[in-house]
């Protein structure tokens, strides 16, 4: 934990995109900052300096099927990354949508 009650995930293993033969290896590092009414989600894979702020998680509506949801999309180009929390009995699942002309991904990440 940091000073400002964040936390940094250091994430890294393998996927395999729907269709290809292999995976691909992966490692990525998110800084997970509550706030008053939300959790700021940052990507710092090129360190805390060359932070990338990603969205703001807020308190989804119940009838969105999650208990937090990116306020906005994040745009990365032309590409929209979302994202949406359930809190688990053991942690949370984090689901990402990635839209646009290079990207149509769904990625299902399972924190416990």
């Amino acid at each position: 934990m940091h000073a400002d009650n964040s936390l940094t995930f250091l994430e890294s293993g393998r996927f395999r995109p729907e269709g290809a033969a292999e995976s691909i290896a992966f490692h990525n590092v998110f800084r997970w900052t509550p706030q008053a009414d939300t959790i700021v989600l940052s990507h710092e894979r090129r360190g805390i300096d060359a932070a990338v702020w990603l969205f703001d998680l807020v308190t989804a509506d119940h009838e969105q099927g999650c208990d937090l949801i990116s306020r906005e999309a994040h745009l990365c180009g032309n590409d929209r990354y979302q994202a949406r929390l359930t809190f688990m009995a053991q942690g949370f699942d984090l689901e990402w949508t990635i839209q646009g002309p290079r990207k149509d991904e769904h990625l299902h990440y399972r924190y416990r």
